[in-house]
């Protein structure tokens, strides 16, 4: 088994050298976007690293003699020089090899790593900075993983089923992702080790305080401590506050929106139950109305909750705007032509259970996205983030554009909204904190939101 490393600007260049270096039938194991470079975080080159592994096959030895080539060979690998991990699955080939006739040879397992500037590194199995108990763990483990491929025999009329292919290249990738897991453990807990400056470490605390996942908390610490190092260590706490905050705002500059734009007429409001969406539309159109100056109507399709409908014709009355109530598209259509005179239409939908993608398609079947429309999706901070991440997947598959924070009075934790913005391309528009209408709503912008991460008052 050969498996290399790729770093690239592109998939095609790196098709190319995975075909060069490790044949056709070679397999791409997993491809990563890297940022490379830059400064403070800025001017970052993006590269794309691509593992591909091959099974390297020996052929048989000719039973003519060939004269041997000028060029002194390199002397042969010993059964004594094979790290013991590995000599079971050597003797094992051995056997098989002798039933057949074949000549005994020796079976060296090597794990080959390259990017696309260096050539191919062999990766030892001793390394200084893991300890001897750690590296008996992964001597046993890839020893068992060895010992459990099939054995290689000459080529038979029933060769193996493409199916049985799949199966051994899926153990594989699961290995070698395991075996990358417990190497990432161990070089987090080697890190850990070293000693932070105290801002950075404050920073550190905060980020475990909010529950921003741990991979994004490492990128962060990372990039301030490798130009805390590259400037000689020498930087104050406040400077290193002001590094820090540029680090969240070049994080935030893509996943803020600028709430309903003044070309929108129509806004598609949708979330589960209980996040406070009548209450948040409520508050929307009472922003619109006093600060755009805008006539609002209102449209509900939330006919499953009791007294739902009352909800919002109770602020519909409060705010003197129209009011219809639709079931299907067909109602939808008319109910749109009934409010053709206003500015903008807010939409309310009904909470139902949107980890199950069937309610999503259905309840999208009332949408008719457009240019002059907007999807706002409603998520409440007090939420699972494995939850929050299920239903914003299946909508997203629905032209889902931005976020509406809610219940931010409820929870002292901003991390939910860091960690969903960093795995979907969204954006965050607005926040409520409070159930009094319209005062509770706030428009997101980069200083808030960085201003609640760090503890910090506006």
């Amino acid at each position: 088994m050969r498996v290399k490393r790729y770093i690239v600007d592109t998939m095609p260049d790196a098709m190319q050298k995975i075909r060069g270096e490790l044949g056709s039938d070679a397999v791409i194991l997993s491809t990563k976007e890297l940022r490379i470079g830059g400064f403070l975080g800025m001017f970052q080159k993006k590269k794309i690293e691509v593992i591909a592994a091959s099974e390297s096959t020996e052929k048989v030895a000719p039973k003519v003699e060939m004269k041997r080539p000028s060029v002194p060979a390199s002397p042969p690998i010993t059964r004594q020089a094979i790290p013991q991990a590995y000599r079971k699955s050597s003797e094992m080939m051995s056997n098989s090899s002798s039933a057949i006739g074949l000549k005994e040879r020796p079976v060296v397992a090597s794990l080959e790593m390259s990017t696309a500037s260096e050539g191919v590194v062999q990766v030892s199995r001793a390394s200084p900075t893991v300890d001897n108990t750690q590296q008996q763990m992964l001597d046993e483990r890839l020893s068992l993983f060895l010992d459990s491929q099939p054995k290689e025999t000459v080529p038979s009329a029933t060769a193996a089923p493409h199916l049985h292919r799949e199966t051994k290249e899926d153990r594989l990738f699961e290995e070698i992702q395991q075996m990358k897991s417990m190497m990432s453990k161990l070089a987090r807990q080697q890190e850990g080790v070293r000693e932070l400056p105290a801002a950075l470490s404050v920073f550190q605390e905060q980020l475990q305080s909010h529950e921003i996942l741990p991979e994004l908390a490492d990128e962060w610490i990372e990039a301030v401590y490798n130009e805390w190092v590259a400037l000689d260590q020498k930087l104050t706490d406040e400077e290193l506050n002001k590094l820090i905050r540029i680090k969240v705002g070049s994080f935030l500059s893509d996943n803020i929106g600028a709430g309903i734009s003044e070309q929108t007429k129509i806004v598609y409001i949708a979330g589960p139950t209980g996040v406070g969406k009548t209450t948040t539309i409520a508050k929307l159109a009472a922003d619109q109305i006093f600060r755009a100056h805008k006539k609002v109507g209102f449209i509900t399709a939330d006919t499953y909750r009791i007294s739902a409908i009352e909800q919002l014709r109770t602020y519909a009355s409060i705010l003197n705007v129209p009011l219809e109530v639709v079931q299907s598209p067909g109602d939808m259509q008319r109910a749109r032509q009934r409010l053709a005179g206003c500015d903008l239409i807010l939409m309310d939908t009904a909470g139902r259970n949107y980890l199950n993608e069937l309610f999503v398609a259905e309840l999208h079947s009332l949408f008719s996205p457009s240019e002059q429309s907007e999807t706002y999706l409603v998520l409440s901070l007090t939420s699972k983030i494995q939850d929050m991440k299920r239903i914003t997947e299946n909508f997203s598959r629905h032209g889902l554009q931005k976020v509406i924070f809610t219940k931010l009075d409820e929870t002292e934790s901003i991390g939910p909204l860091y960690n969903l913005l960093n795995e979907f391309p969204l954006k965050a528009s607005y926040i409520t904190n409070g159930q009094n209408v319209p005062d509770d709503l706030l428009s997101v912008d980069l200083k808030m939101l960085t201003n609640l991460l760090l503890d910090e008052k506006s």
